[in-house]
């Protein structure tokens, strides 16, 4: 009777356990939707083509949308969210004001969606399909997205600000993030790897194209000639983050790196004779590598702390909550 009982509070203490150490993503699944939205998938993807095809620049936007919402108390919504009178967000933080767009075609994408299954999907779950779709359609790899998040009720402009690493972060700070996240330094590697589509500010890069020299003359040149040295001038003009293939999703942007062509500060710390270096190689030498590897870390990434069960909501405006 005495074992029966020992046995029986074991049994209870790892089932605690296993609550525990899986509620953070124990409700995400590939298969969330498939009875409560069936159509979820290819709404959004219409919606997504539709506007990478009037802009492919928005896919990179997109994909932007999505990391910065992880980074900042996990894959919620927030980043969404507009000001209150209750809590400032994150659309004004350093590394979103004038920067972070595509909020417009994420209410579209609900519209749509609350069009088929009205209260059903949140907006959590929305930025990362789109972001899956972004890269997809301009060319990169694919990939079951995990789905069940829920939508935070509240927004951080100081998590945002300390969340996200800036374009002036050296290697150490970008490892020392990733990792306090649960993201491994290949995974850094691998997810910075995104920068092969989009563009930067002048701001981002002003710094590293007047100043630094581990970057090669000509690429400087060329930059400078849209991105004046006075602070103040031209500050929003912008400049492709992978000079070849600026709207591909394709491995150039490392080749870039091991050429000194990295547009911004944070992506030469990559390739600049620290550890990440020999990644960085590979995945210029072998993109189905990166391929895979990017896919990998988008997974993870999207399993950063998410509400899931009874916590946040499912908002019906992506701006606002209910």
């Amino acid at each position: 009777m005495a074992y029966a009982c020992c046995y029986s509070k074991l049994c209870l203490i790892l089932l605690l356990l296993v609550v525990v150490l899986g509620s953070s993503n124990a409700q995400l699944s590939t298969n969330f939707y498939s009875k409560s939205c069936p159509n979820l998938l290819s709404t959004v993807k219409s919606t997504v083509s539709s506007a990478v095809n009037k802009e492919a620049r928005m896919g990179a936007s997109l994909v932007r949308l999505f990391f910065h919402d992880c980074f900042v108390n996990g894959c919620d919504g927030s980043v969404l969210l507009d000001d209150t009178s209750s809590f400032t967000g994150e659309k004004n933080a350093n590394a979103n004001r004038n920067s972070a767009r595509g909020f417009d075609v994420v209410d579209s994408i609900k519209s749509a969606v609350e069009n088929v299954c009205p209260g059903v999907v949140s907006c959590a779950d929305i930025l990362a399909i789109a972001a899956r779709d972004s890269v997809e359609i301009l060319g990169g790899p694919t990939w079951n997205v995990k789905l069940g998040r829920r939508d935070a009720r509240t927004a951080s402009q100081s998590a945002a600000n300390n969340g996200i690493p800036p374009p002036t972060s050296n290697l150490n700070q970008l490892i020392s993030r990733f990792n306090a996240l649960r993201l491994s330094t290949r995974d850094l590697v691998a997810l910075s790897g995104s920068h092969t589509i989009g563009q930067a500010r002048c701001t981002s890069f002003r710094a590293r194209i007047y100043n630094e020299r581990n970057i090669d003359a000509s690429f400087a040149q060329t930059r400078q000639r849209n991105c004046p040295r006075a602070t103040g001038s031209g500050d929003n003009n912008l400049a492709p983050l992978d000079i070849q293939t600026p709207t591909s999703f394709d491995n150039n942007y490392f080749k870039n790196l091991v050429n000194n062509r990295g547009l911004l500060h944070s992506d030469q710390q990559l390739f600049n004779g620290g550890s990440t270096d020999s990644i960085v190689r590979s995945y210029g030498n072998n993109p189905s590598s990166f391929n895979s590897d990017f896919v990998s870390a988008m997974i993870k990434m999207g399993d950063i702390s998410p509400l899931t069960g009874s916590s946040g909501e499912i908002r019906k405006n992506c701006r606002r909550v209910n």
